[in-house]
């Protein structure tokens, strides 16, 4: 029998890339939807389809012969004043995927969430898996977008309008680091010699990019419809994390370790610096703020349903950091 037709949104972006290999070494049918083609499709045997999620018509064009659509498109951070663009994306941007499923009647559609649309629970609880989200109990903008898409996936799919399942990545590590993310800046500057410190406090959950991909591609197979997967990995402190990195090096972690008090005072000031230098900072009062929440989430749920099973974060760490000395060289 012959497989159905993936359409994929987001393939520029670090998850969003290797749910691409991930279809293709399955050797799925896939479309991906892209603004401009870029180098990284090079010898990819992908359709491409030019649009946006903000543009429907697009969209409903992109989708058409579609038996799943992979929703991985969304703006993660944005300097200030830009928060319109968040909204568009993050929640226009997927009303837009939802109505172009249902237009060309697509069988299955996976909204790719974030483990940032859960609220904290008190005393490091173990957080699962929620049935309804809502934004005005979060804090920060990319949050609350996210949190007000999910619902309205959620609730598209109790409609019936769509039958739909959500991933919940917790923070990504991995190759396929194209755009630099947050994580992908920090490990950048420490190989450049530029991040000689280490930090006495904070810690987050990682997952490595290929076993989001991997997760997500069974959730589009056998997920429940109307149910939610976290997709996460280890939580490992920001002590252990450069630790980590420094043994991909040889080297010992940095002697010099900031403390909570001492990179909370100086968070506005990079928030300042990264602002007038018109990049997003590395550090801020909210990133801050998260390192020091709970993040002790579960894939139980994910494991029991869809088999998923994540690498260690020092595997994720080492090979993140081969694919950027081999694509970008030493020099960083």
């Amino acid at each position: 029998m012959e497989k159905g037709l993936s359409v994929l949104t987001g393939a520029t972006g670090h998850v969003g890339y290797a749910v691409l290999k991930e279809l293709l070494a399955r050797e799925e049918k896939t479309r991906i939807l892209i603004r401009k083609d870029v180098a990284i499709f090079k010898g990819m045997d992908c359709e491409k389809a030019f649009g946006d999620v903000t543009d429907l018509p697009s969209l409903v064009a992109a989708f058409e012969g579609a038996e799943t659509v992979y929703h991985f498109a969304g703006v993660i951070e944005v300097n200030a004043g830009n928060e319109d663009l968040l909204w568009n994306v993050n929640v226009q941007g997927t009303k837009n995927v939802v109505e172009a499923c249902r237009v060309q009647g697509v069988k299955r559609l996976v909204y790719a969430s974030s483990v940032d649309v859960y609220p904290p629970l008190p005393n490091n609880q173990v957080m699962t898996e929620l049935d309804r989200f809502s934004p005005d109990i979060l804090e920060g903008l990319y949050a609350k977008t996210k949190a007000t898409a999910t619902q309205y996936v959620l609730d598209a799919s109790k409609k019936g309008e769509v039958d739909a399942v959500v991933v919940h990545p917790s923070a990504c590590i991995g190759p396929y680091d194209f755009k630099v993310s947050s994580v992908g800046d920090m490990v950048r500057m420490y190989l450049a010699g530029k991040f000689p410190v280490s930090m006495k406090f904070g810690a987050y959950n990682f997952v490595d990019v290929r076993d989001v991909a991997t997760g997500t591609y069974f959730a589009a197979k056998q997920g429940r419809r109307g149910e939610c997967y976290i997709l996460c990995g280890e939580t490992v402190s920001v002590e252990q994390f450069i630790a980590m990195l420094a043994a991909t090096q040889g080297k010992q972690p940095p002697r010099l370790r900031l403390s909570h008090g001492f990179v909370s005072a100086i968070a506005p000031l990079m928030e300042l610096y990264y602002k007038a230098a018109k990049k997003t900072p590395l550090l801020t009062r909210y990133s801050v703020r998260k390192l020091v929440s709970n993040c002790n989430f579960s894939y139980e749920k994910a494991a029991k349903e869809l088999g998923y099973a994540p690498m260690p974060t020092q595997q994720s760490i080492s090979d993140m950091v081969a694919w950027i000395l081999e694509h970008e060289g030493k020099k960083q």
